[in-house]
């Protein structure tokens, strides 16, 4: 496993997607940085994925930037270079959401900077015991807010304890993630993948189309301008849900106490 950046398993409907640098602590070079983001958006016209574990292989779940994993172009100016990493990681962080399948993270040790916010893009989180993330850009120079972190802490976890880890870059534990709702359980190291597989299957009972519209009226509503925008959305959501075929089978299904059989249609 040690030569790709990013590793897929796929187990049915289930994807698992591994990072796979553990000596440099899952850094993101340049290869990570391209594998991430090239499965997160071809995951658009693959409807046949519908449920995607993000893990990572060895003691930490990703360190940051590997600040010697991206070539250096003479040609190019250092503002031209630095915006085209910084975009394209932020790019992954966008895909992420913008996906339809649901995307459960699990996590150990450092999620350090761009390793955060890989964990804040993602829609259900488990850690480790020995999980601490932090937004290590202020510590460095720059600002607290960086690859989303700005947008996805405060709508997680309340601006004040947004403004208390963006603000120091301070190292946030499994315990305190867990107690502001960052983080739905903690799990032993070795039970992070069965705990996260456990979830996906019991995903994979739900109609393929009513989870993905679950996710995007999720994505949708957490920025509604209002309260009737979001009724407004979850209607429309139901009632075109309401008359697919796989909803009819739901409903025969449960007069006829089995398990409904979904054709995605």
């Amino acid at each position: 496993m040690g030569e790709q950046p990013v590793v897929i398993e796929a187990r049915g409907a289930i994807e698992v997607v591994s990072l796979n640098r553990p000596d440099r602590l899952n850094a993101m070079n340049e290869p990570l940085i391209q594998a991430l983001l090239d499965y997160f958006t071809g995951l658009a016209v693959r409807p046949e994925v519908r449920v995607v574990i993000l893990r990572a292989e060895g003691r930490a779940f990703c360190a940051g930037l590997d600040l010697t994993g991206w070539p250096f172009d003479p040609e190019a100016g250092r503002i031209h270079q630095s915006w085209r990493t910084q975009r394209m990681i932020a790019a992954v962080m966008q895909a992420m959401r913008k996906c339809p399948q649901p995307v459960i993270a699990c996590a150990q040790g450092p999620a350090c900077g761009g390793g955060f916010s890989l964990l804040l893009a993602s829609d259900v989180r488990y850690g480790a015991p020995d999980l601490r993330m932090n937004a290590a850009y202020i510590k460095i120079g720059l600002g607290g807010c960086d690859m989303g972190a700005s947008y996805f802490l405060p709508r997680l976890v309340g601006s004040s304890v947004a403004s208390e880890y963006l603000l120091t870059g301070r190292f946030m534990t499994a315990e305190k993630a867990l107690a502001c709702g960052l983080m739905s359980e903690i799990v032993p190291h070795e039970d992070l993948l069965p705990k996260a597989l456990a979830l996906a299957e019991e995903m994979l009972l739900t109609s393929p189309m009513g989870l993905r519209l679950t996710k995007d009226a999720l994505n949708l509503n957490i920025d509604a301008a209002s309260m009737g925008h979001a009724f407004a959305i979850e209607d429309r959501q139901q009632i075109l849900l309401g008359h697919t075929a796989d909803a009819n089978e739901a409903r025969m299904a449960f007069l006829e106490k089995r398990a409904p059989s979904y054709g995605d249609r």
